[in-house]
């Protein structure tokens, strides 16, 4: 087999079916099914299963799969690596960045882009966990998220920390810089993210160390819209200091969470024992 064959045989199990992956592929159907028949030979297994109306995808085509996928990838990083020591920096920068961390990439891109005017980018935004399973698959070269646990497989780098607020409708009597996080979890709580991911997590558990009960009366991943929820005197919540720098002009009022070990930190992660492009190396650099 080459790296031709396997490129074929990802389209194929990507589109379903040769027909598709042939239209993908802009070449002729027979000649595909013949790369196909050629590869079966070769490892003397059946990959894709025929008989049926739709073509199903047998346990050894599904590992070969796997095993493509890393090697095609791997062949062009390869193939990357040398053409930029050749040509310089270069290329497509890929990058992650979570809701309440995109508001500090646009000063970090904008001073990239000045240094190395030839790199075009690909911004994708979800929750951090997500981030990280498109990391690990090679989707993308790095990610700026919000960090409460480290994970192993990861390099980290902090780029700014900040407190957490509970926040309340401008005008409400909690006219207070700081408060005690027991007292804010006295009052009814919408909880920011979902439950399980990020921020909400963070939140929890620290309600679970110091013993607290709260009142949580929604969740809503969506801040601009938790603030507004907040504003209008639904309930009042608990976020990063930095959502109200990203919303401003929404009407609530913020007191800085005093006796908890809650904090969040903005940072980008990367993956370690995997080559990264020049282009992300840099922009790890200047970050």
């Amino acid at each position: 087999m080459d790296i031709r064959q396997l490129r074929y045989f990802i389209a194929i199990v990507e589109e379903g079916s040769i027909s598709a992956a042939s239209r993908r592929l802009h070449i002729a159907q027979p000649p595909l099914s013949q790369q196909l028949k050629q590869m079966e030979e070769e490892l003397g297994v059946i990959l894709l299963e025929r008989s049926g109306k739709k073509p199903e995808i047998t346990e050894a085509g599904h590992a070969l799969y796997k095993h493509a996928v890393k090697m095609t990838s791997l062949m062009s990083e390869g193939v990357q690596e040398i053409k930029e020591i050749g040509q310089g920096i270069q290329g497509q920068l890929h990058i992650g960045v979570n809701t309440l961390s995109s508001y500090s990439l646009s000063r970090y891109l904008l001073e990239f882009k000045e240094r190395y005017p030839n790199v075009t980018y690909k911004i994708i935004q979800s929750d951090s966990p997500h981030l990280g399973k498109l990391i690990e698959s090679r989707q993308l070269d790095l990610a700026i998220v919000r960090v409460g646990t480290q994970d192993e497989h990861f390099h980290y780098k902090v780029l700014e920390r900040d407190y957490f607020a509970a926040i309340f409708p401008k005008g409400s009597e909690f006219g207070t810089d700081s408060m005690d996080i027991r007292q804010a979890s006295s009052h009814p709580l919408i909880l920011p993210s979902v439950e399980g991911l990020g921020i909400h997590s963070m939140i929890m558990k620290e309600f679970k160390r110091l013993g607290l009960k709260p009142e949580i009366i929604g969740e809503c991943s969506d801040m601009a819209l938790l603030l507004q929820l907040v504003s209008s005197g639904f309930g009042t919540s608990i976020v990063p200091k930095s959502v109200l720098d990203v919303h401003p002009g929404i009407p609530v009022t913020h007191a800085e969470l005093t006796n908890t070990r809650l904090e969040s930190a903005a940072a980008a992660v990367w993956p370690k024992h995997r080559y990264l492009s020049k282009a992300a190396e840099r922009f790890i650099s200047l970050l």
